[in-house]
């Protein structure tokens, strides 16, 4: 194995609505044991980038590489299938079903049994483990009978992550998973971020800078669709043109 495994590549991405450009000639790439922030101002083109990579939308050019392969034409199920996790900015959660059921139908999505139509979902030990390790490594252990509605902001964006993480996923896209919120909660989930870079890569949108240059490896910065900078924190941080167009100095 190289030095640095790619897990998930974007080469040369483009996107066009109409008349507009929303991406333009974007490429990334996310490595195992990485947390690689994008960051940029509001219809810079992340959450296009991010739709195009977990195959939600098709690109207009470039392709997506998966764990080495070419999955541009597939859909989103079969890409998650093949070990890409997502979250959305907004809760995607069963709030009248608990943390347990929630993580056990994330899991049943990528251990389907149709031929065992004589047994309960709920009976199948193959889920239920892999809920079980997910809830856990997401904090949620404590919580695994609370209806999922009744959870905490923090907690329901930990469930969200549980839930990824029951699909056994190796690449996971978070799309800004630490907005609304507070201190503790965001100490919270930058440790879980950590706890599970170790085996995963993940790319994460975010607002947040102070928690961005804290948990993240590389960063991207987007401008209108294109890549000003991408590299270390350091980097990016000293680089006079992102100061100029993201971080507002002169």
């Amino acid at each position: 194995m190289a030095d640095t495994e790619i897990l998930l590549r974007g080469k040369h991405i483009s996107r066009r609505w109409g008349g507009l450009l929303a991406l333009n000639d974007v490429s990334i790439d996310v490595e195992r044991g990485t947390v690689h922030a994008v960051i940029g101002t509001n219809g810079a083109g992340k959450s296009t980038l991010v739709n195009i990579l977990s195959g939600e939308i098709p690109p207009s050019g470039g392709t997506v590489e998966l764990l080495g392969q070419d999955v541009t034409g597939w859909t989103q199920p079969r890409r998650a299938r093949a070990g890409l996790g997502r979250s959305y900015q907004r809760n995607t959660i069963y709030p009248s079903f608990s943390v347990l059921e929630n993580c056990r139908l994330a899991a049943q999505a990528g251990v389907q049994k149709p031929w065992m139509f004589w047994q309960g979902a709920s009976q199948c030990k193959a889920s239920n483990s892999s809920a079980l390790e997910a809830a856990e490594r997401a904090g949620l252990s404590a919580v695994l009978g609370r209806e999922a509605g009744l959870l905490s902001h923090g907690q329901k964006r930990q469930l969200e992550i549980a839930m990824c993480l029951a699909t056994a996923p190796q690449v996971l896209l978070l799309d800004e998973p630490l907005a609304g919120m507070g201190a503790e909660e965001t100490e919270r989930m930058l440790a879980l971020l950590q706890s599970l870079k170790a085996m995963h890569g993940i790319l994460l949108i975010e607002h947040d800078m102070d928690a961005v240059f804290r948990v993240a490896d590389c960063i991207t910065v987007m401008v209108n669709g294109g890549v000003i900078a991408s590299g270390s924190p350091d980097f990016v941080r000293n680089s006079a043109e992102v100061r100029v167009a993201y971080l507002g100095e002169h």
